[in-house]
């Protein structure tokens, strides 16, 4: 290692430092973004070009520095757009997002060189590779936790979600994000830009930048043997109307083979060329996305650009990639900086948007949320006409639409389905054509693509970045936009501001949907989220009618940092409970809605609504025969397990509340214990892991195409005359 005099703090742990670099003297002796300034006065002032080159050097000596110490995580798919990145944060935008969480290395080495991880207690390059894939640290994947950075980044194809829902809260802003040509595969990004655009035309204010660097994790990426041509006819296919294409090959002096090339190959000369051509390209995407253009920037260059390896090899990093092993230690020294230029990078990165990313981005701080006023809530007389539950939640959506323009419903299959047809008419479909018959308008709240992914998807990032959003949906369909429902009530655990809790509304479940048969019968789905109920922030409930879902909503609504699912019925039933009975339950998990007493008492644990129709018929069974009864419907599940059971401690805005031993033997008590559902059986586990009494589970198992409810439940077992004999099997 080269010791060098004046190695500013920050730089402690820097395993190499570079010699003299050529023109340092020339273009590094102030800072290309002056005091008081917040960008970069000229893209083509070669100061600002030869001080963002040694930044993109810089975000990848510390990418590759900070994996390799820990001999582990992904340098090579940011390092091909590094110089993008410095191209960015030089011109002074910072609310930077990303589609791929393996970059999440480079964008903890942009927040480390702006000070925005000071905020988490790292302040050098030491700590930076130490708390790399360490709890409470830096993982391996984008999360809600970092300073700086405004979204998590898991699964593939899903960053533009964030993207777009910032672009729609705040106009004159712009959100670039960053997608990897691996993860353009995925079929959500495209249809997601242009359902979003043909909604929102004037939100423009997203910048994609796609990463084309010809690899994905393993392989050549599918697009890879797309032509320059071929590439801009398909954006432009998809209506962008300004595609700007970098190709780093066109700069190229040392004939590099193949399509994609490093630029860090080229000459110092051509290495400027290249990074001001970019500074200028991502100067005028940025002008054309905030001016209400659709624009989109392609950054062609090879994976692994200045890193250890090139093309899919330079991917991830193995046991054994440490920072002794000897491709490693070139690569370092082929990147290293002398400790004047890191200063000068620090210096530019830090003034860079006013301060830091952790003070400056628009997700360090809370969104302001209108007040909603009195929720018009309707309370249906207990025993009177059978109404449906999602219309009366209908009308408090409705009202909350009016109170809040920020607010967004999303659903793909349709409302009208649902029995929600009055949200359409109250908020109207977002549509470019206006038409009353349908309930459409271009300033509607209702936004309908047909991808499950695209509504979850703009919900959620509504959510996490602050506003109040409601996803609807088929239960049967809800799988296809969970992974990123998920993604956001994880990141939502650690958040360091309140955010409103993401709620969803699920409907037509699988006893509904007879004669839609097995393909719209998938309760299943209901075991997902019984298993995330341990993640301490989310919380499954079952109103039981059309009183008992407005109850629910309302507590949703003055929730924040959860994720809550309503799943409920289409059907009119009956209306069993007062809007105060599932307050209290939502308290305390469910609420008693018909109790006898007998030589024996049996407790049926019920949930959902319809399920409760056997339930009532084997009870008056039960009770002719001198059998007392107890009939529990459970609202809120995650209130029935044990503290120690989950993790609410660990989560931000941590709800503790569970119903004590005294508050279960209460509900739950009784000779046996039967627990009722018309979904997925993991729901009822709190209940079978308290009880102590005989008990057993009568749940979903699998679809068919039926005539009615009954029959469909009937097939699955779930009939008076099986549930009131499981009941005397039990007492005796």
């Amino acid at each position: 290692m080269t010791i060098a005099s004046a190695i500013p703090a920050f730089c402690q742990g820097i395993q190499h430092f570079g010699n003299n670099l050529p023109d340092f003297e020339k273009y590094g002796k102030e800072a290309a973004i002056a005091s008081g300034k917040n960008a970069i006065a000229s893209p083509r002032d070669l100061s600002a070009v030869y001080q963002t080159l040694l930044a993109a050097d810089a975000l990848r000596y510390l990418t590759l520095q900070t994996t390799a110490t820990k001999e582990s995580g992904h340098p090579g798919g940011f390092a091909s757009i590094a110089d993008g990145i410095a191209s960015l944060v030089m011109l002074g935008y910072k609310n930077i997002l990303t589609e791929v969480g393996h970059h999440a290395p480079g964008f903890y080495s942009t927040m480390f060189l702006d000070r925005s991880l000071e905020d988490m207690g790292i302040s050098t390059v030491q700590q930076l590779g130490e708390r790399f894939r360490e709890m409470h640290g830096l993982l391996g994947h984008l999360s809600g936790q970092i300073p700086g950075l405004l979204n998590p980044a898991g699964p593939l194809g899903q960053g533009q979600h964030f993207a777009m829902a910032g672009a729609k809260l705040h106009p004159g802003v712009l959100f670039p994000v960053t997608i990897g040509d691996g993860g353009l595969g995925e079929p959500y990004i495209m249809s997601s830009f242009a359902h979003f655009h043909t909604a929102y035309p004037d939100a423009t204010n997203f910048l994609p930048i796609l990463v084309w660097n010809g690899y994905s994790q393993e392989h050549h990426s599918m697009v890879s043997t797309k032509t320059n041509k071929e590439m801009l006819e398909y954006w432009k296919g998809n209506g962008f109307q300004e595609v700007i294409l970098v190709n780093a090959k066109d700069f190229d002096d040392v004939n590099q083979i193949g399509e994609y090339v490093d630029s860090t190959k080229f000459s110092f000369q051509k290495r400027l060329e290249f990074t001001q051509a970019l500074l200028e390209a991502v100067d005028k995407a940025a002008k054309s996305a905030l001016g209400g253009t659709l624009t989109v920037l392609i950054v062609k260059q090879l994976k692994g650009a200045g890193v250890h390896k090139r093309g899919a090899q330079s991917h991830n990093l193995y046991p054994g990639d440490s920072l002794e092993r000897d491709y490693i230690v070139n690569a370092l020294k082929e990147r290293a900086l002398p400790p004047e230029a890191w200063e000068l990078v620090r210096t530019n990165f830090e003034r860079s948007s006013g301060g830091s990313a952790s003070r400056q981005v628009v997700t360090e701080k809370e969104l302001p949320l209108p007040d909603l006023g009195t929720l018009p809530l309707n309370e249906f007389p207990v025993k009177g006409d059978k109404k449906v539950a999602t219309t009366a939640m209908g009308e408090l959506v409705v009202h909350v639409g009016k109170k809040d323009p920020n607010f967004v419903v999303t659903n793909a299959d349709g409302n009208a389905a649902s029995g929600i047809n009055n949200i359409n008419v109250g908020l109207k479909i977002v549509h470019p054509t206006l038409d009353d018959t349908y309930f459409q308008a271009p300033q509607g709240q209702v936004y309908e693509p047909l991808s499950e992914d695209a509504c979850a998807g703009l919900a959620v990032a509504l959510a996490l970045f602050g506003a109040r959003t409601l996803w609807c949906s088929y239960e049967s369909f809800v799988i296809n936009g969970l992974p990123i429902w998920q993604t956001v009530t994880q990141a939502m655990t650690e958040l360091r501001r309140p955010t409103p809790s993401t709620i969803t509304l699920f409907t037509a479940g699988a006893l509904e949907q007879g004669r839609n048969g097995w393909t719209h019968q998938r309760p299943e789905v209901e075991n997902y989220f019984a298993s995330m109920m341990r993640n301490g922030n989310v919380f499954p409930l079952f109103p039981c009618d059309a009183n008992s879902i407005q109850a629910c909503y309302e507590w949703a609504l003055g929730t924040k940092n959860k994720g809550i699912t309503i799943t409920a019925s289409k059907s009119a039933l009956p209306v069993l409970t007062t809007l105060e009975q599932t307050r209290q339950a939502l308290q305390d998990g469910g609420v008693v809605i018909h109790e006898s007493e007998g030589k024996k008492k049996v407790t049926f644990a019920v949930i959902g609504d319809m399920t409760l129709i056997p339930v009532f018929d084997a009870a008056s069974q039960l009770e002719k025969e001198g059998v007392g009864v107890r009939i529990v419907s459970v609202i809120n599940p995650r209130r029935l397990y044990r503290p120690h059971d989950v993790a609410w401690d660990t989560c931000t805005e941590s709800d503790s509340h569970f119903l004590d031993d005294a508050g279960f033997e209460r509900l739950f008590g009784g000779d046996a214990v039967i627990g009722v559902t018309g979904g997925a059986s993991g729901m009822l586990e709190p209940i079978m892991l308290r009880s102590t009494a005989k008990r057993d589970t009568f749940a979903w198992k699998r679809g068919e195409t039926t005539a009615s409810a009954g029959q469909i439940m009937a097939f699955n077992g779930l009939t008076a005359e099986n549930l009131a004999k499981r009941a005397v099997e039990l007492l005796s």
